[in-house]
């Protein structure tokens, strides 16, 4: 089920006017949780048992994780070991058994080795690398003492599947969460404006530019030598565009979701393309994600609390898992070492390079900008090549501008980007969201009415499924 199809809208009204007319919050809370069984059971109903797998892992290691009379620090961390490693253990089998047993076998293969490789013919459940990580952030919240034990099994039900952020993020922290629950949402509090605008932003991210500008984008990816060199570059950026929309759009659509429902989620995008440097841009990219690996992986391993060669091979580290986390693929895996390369040649820029001179520091910043956002669109092509050959062609292609073949895109689309990129621009700068929401009750009807009527022309005949739900 979809944000942006009819029986989503159908099943969001039900929901809503229910859970608002309901008077007691354990009532509220059991309403949501079946809720999202069903908006999960809508794409695949096998795979809630998995979600029940995962969510008893977590209630039972979360009741021996705290801390209790007699209960030692070791027994704790054995539990925490057990839970992490079972969350862990689900996720690899279903997402990466393939992967690493095809990879053991070409290690193999290399040396001599005579290997029959073994496969499961397994369906990837739609957000199971998110919520895997919602399991571990709350027993290890609950080790770290930032939230309490849940004795409350329903409680533990509602926050690992919470249909708004289940399939596709943002991830949400227990920490964060939990306390939510604790008492009533009252409609009072729910800034209404923000969250229609925040929706309907989300759905013309999604269906007026994202789809609109998919299939431009599969034409390239899919048989990149029949185009130019030039077309090639216009393609790689407009799947910068399309990803960045969709996601954020799914995002946006998300918290405006919750936020209905009485309910805050943690902002997940801020305007990543305008980051002056990759550091800045993870900071502004699927920040949910980003703080995770950070809190939950970086640190713990010592940050850059150590040596310069230890903390180096943490940034690698955190960044290639994190490339790993979106999909079993070398591709992926590049991605997120093209992201930990670039950090730490950053890390040595800044310690060698100062810009002091006055007007000096504003022309490097724009100069700045601009190659980070040239070297995250070029490990884009990895992100979404659909092998390593052909992410290599784009890649020379990339840096070249030149190519073997004659085909172009619409020359419509250049200007597009352009239009699409200052707009990006605008809205940040201006805080064009904050803005619309505190109109008057006129102009805020209008714009409102201006941007649904927006969205309906732009939508297209045949909506595509959200890209980050195949992670």
């Amino acid at each position: 089920m979809l944000f942006v199809e009819l029986r989503f809208f159908a099943f969001f009204a039900v929901v809503f006017g229910i859970y608002w007319s309901l008077k007691s919050n354990s009532s509220r809370k059991l309403l949501l949780t079946l809720a999202s069984y069903v908006f999960y059971a809508a794409w695949d109903w096998r795979f809630l048992g998995l979600i029940w797998l995962i969510t008893i892992i977590c209630y039972v290691v979360g009741l021996n994780v705290g801390e209790a009379p007699g209960r030692s620090r070791r027994t704790q961390n054995r539990w925490l070991a057990f839970g992490v490693v079972s969350s862990l253990l689900v996720l690899a089998v279903f997402k990466y058994f393939n992967f690493f047993t095809g990879s053991f076998a070409d290690v193999a293969q290399l040396v001599g080795l005579p290997v029959n490789t073994v496969t499961l013919q397994l369906v990837l459940p739609v957000g199971i690398s998110f919520y895997t990580f919602q399991s571990i952030s709350y027993i290890v919240d609950i080790r770290r003492g930032d939230v309490g034990v849940r004795k409350s099994f329903q409680d533990v039900c509602f926050y690992i599947a919470f249909f708004p952020q289940l399939v596709a993020g943002p991830i949400v922290r227990a920490a964060d969460f939990l306390p939510q629950i604790e008492r009533k949402r009252v409609w009072n509090s729910v800034n209404v404006r923000y969250c229609l605008i925040l929706f309907m932003i989300g759905m013309f991210k999604k269906a007026g530019i994202s789809d609109n500008i998919a299939p431009y984008v599969d034409m390239v990816f899919s048989d990149h030598a029949a185009y130019t060199g030039p077309t090639i570059v216009g393609g790689v950026l407009l799947y910068g565009v399309q990803i960045y929309c969709d996601f954020s759009g799914y995002s946006d659509m998300a918290i405006a979701c919750a936020g209905l429902l009485g309910f805050v989620f943690p902002q997940n995008f801020n305007s990543p393309y305008l980051a002056s440097n990759i550091q800045v841009f993870w900071r502004r990219w699927h920040i949910s994600l980003s703080s995770w690996l950070r809190d939950y992986l970086y640190i713990p391993l010592g940050g850059s609390r150590v040596g310069e060669v230890h903390h180096k091979v943490n940034l690698m580290t955190t960044m290639l898992l994190g490339g790993l986390w979106h999909g079993a693929s070398y591709n992926f895996i590049i991605w997120g070492g093209l992201h930990g390369t670039a950090q730490i040649v950053e890390n040595y820029w800044r310690r060698f390079v100062k810009f002091e001179v006055a007007g000096m520091k504003t022309a490097f910043i724009l100069l700045s900008t601009l190659i980070t956002y040239w070297w995250v669109n070029l490990a884009w092509i990895f992100f979404r090549a659909p092998d390593f050959e052909a992410a290599f062609g784009m890649t020379l292609a990339y840096f070249t501008w030149s190519s073997a073949g004659d085909q172009v895109l619409p020359i419509a689309l250049w200007p597009l980007l352009f239009t699409l990129g200052a707009l990006h621009y605008v809205s940040h700068k201006i805080g064009m969201l904050e803005r619309l929401s505190t109109l008057s009750d006129l102009r805020f009807a209008a714009a409102a009415g201006a941007l649904a009527a927006l969205v309906i022309t732009l939508f297209p005949l045949g909506y595509r499924p959200f890209v980050y739900f195949q992670f």
